[in-house]
């Protein structure tokens, strides 16, 4: 599936990327919940490389793959002097890597959306070594207010529906409250025209008070069993 506005606007989502999360609460959970210090990576979906040399600061390796080219273009040029990540185009289905090469699997607001992803969730259980974890860093469609401008414009979005869909394939998922903070009014405005439709967008942007907004997010992990799992009958 396309992603239009990182797709069709990278330059503008390299804006809305510096907005996100601009007190670090995600990347907190993520280093409380699956620390990658001298851990092999795989950064899935990872778009232009925005969180590759994040990763690379503290992993042994690390590898992001991609399925849109010019996107993958763009990561290579971002991560050019890091010798320690590459990037691949790729497909979250069919992944370019050997089975048990990495510890830890990132996926942010890519390709894991609930039913429908099961073939992913497959892929990611054969590149995973024992032990290793699957960390989605989903958007909470449940939170006011993005969650509400979410629904708006996906009406069959069933929150409830995904969290038991996670739930029942094994992951543990908390809730992280963030905050997206933007530099001037006209940045904020154009992020939110590139996520929503457009009478969403002028809901929102009436909507938003300033420069900032608090954005729910749900970060689930799943790790891999290290042995033979038995299970009852």
């Amino acid at each position: 599936m396309p992603s239009p506005n990182i797709w069709q606007w990278p330059d503008l989502y390299e804006v809305e990327n510096n907005a996100q999360d601009v007190d670090g609460q995600i990347w907190r959970v993520l280093a409380e919940r699956c620390d990658w210090t001298g851990l092999d990576v795989l950064d899935l979906g990872c778009g232009d490389g925005f969180h590759l040399p994040r990763f690379a600061g503290a992993a042994r390796g690390v590898v992001g793959v991609e399925p849109h080219q010019p996107l993958v273009a763009r990561a290579r040029q971002r991560v050019a002097d890091l010798t320690s990540v590459d990037v691949m185009a790729g497909a979250a289905q069919r992944l370019p890597l050997p089975d048990a090469s990495v510890d830890l699997v990132h996926a942010r607001t890519a390709y894991f959306f609930g039913p429908g992803c099961e073939p992913g969730l497959a892929e990611v259980d054969r590149v995973l070594r024992p032990g290793g974890v699957l960390v989605i860093v989903d958007l909470d469609g449940r939170s006011t207010p993005y969650g509400d401008w979410l629904r708006a414009d996906l009406p069959q979005y069933d929150p409830g529906k995904i969290e038991r869909f996670f739930t029942d394939a094994g992951f543990d998922s908390v809730d992280v409250r963030t905050t997206w903070r933007f530099q001037d009014r006209q940045s904020l405005e154009a992020v939110l025209r590139i996520e929503f439709s457009a009478a969403v967008a002028r809901r929102a942007i009436a909507g938003v008070s300033g420069l900032s907004f608090p954005v729910g997010y749900r970060v689930r992990t799943r790790r891999k069993p290290t042995g033979l799992v038995v299970h009852d009958r």
